[in-house]
């Protein structure tokens, strides 16, 4: 199949975020800040009670969808803004979509436009670069 201009990229979803995979990135990352892990503290800040993901597995779950759709050594760059929290429990869906195909190095890239959405809403949305595969 070619891919082309345009062309939707599988989505990817993250059925439920776990509280318990934040306590241990957290822990991974040595990161003190307990908006990641102490519902008490999130409680006080009108959260809910809810703990907040991290960027960086927000950021995996686009860079999920990238390699299951081109490959696990397809991303070239990838760039992004976070502008919502996603919280324990959320269930997010990564989508994608290609804005345009070009040659470099000899190598054929698409640059996408990408996206983090909870309840159809953008948490996160980006641009990514992608290597494609051979069709």
């Amino acid at each position: 199949m070619t891919i082309h201009e345009g062309a939707q990229i599988p989505k990817w979803a993250m059925e439920r975020v776990d509280a318990q995979r934040m306590k241990t990135m957290a822990a991974i990352l040595r990161d003190p800040y307990p908006v990641h892990w102490d519902r008490d503290a999130n409680e006080a800040i009108g959260y809910g009670g809810q703990v907040i993901n991290q960027g960086p597995l927000n950021l995996s779950y686009i860079a999920n969808m990238l390699m299951a759709w081109q490959g696990p050594h397809c991303i070239r760059r990838l760039q992004v803004a976070f502008g919502r929290p996603v919280l324990d429990d959320d269930n997010v869906v990564a989508t994608g979509i290609v804005d345009s195909i070009d040659e470099v190095d000899g190598e054929r890239r698409a640059t996408c436009t990408i996206t983090l959405q909870r309840d159809g809403e953008d948490v996160v949305t980006g641009t990514a670069v992608v290597a494609l595969s051979d069709e």
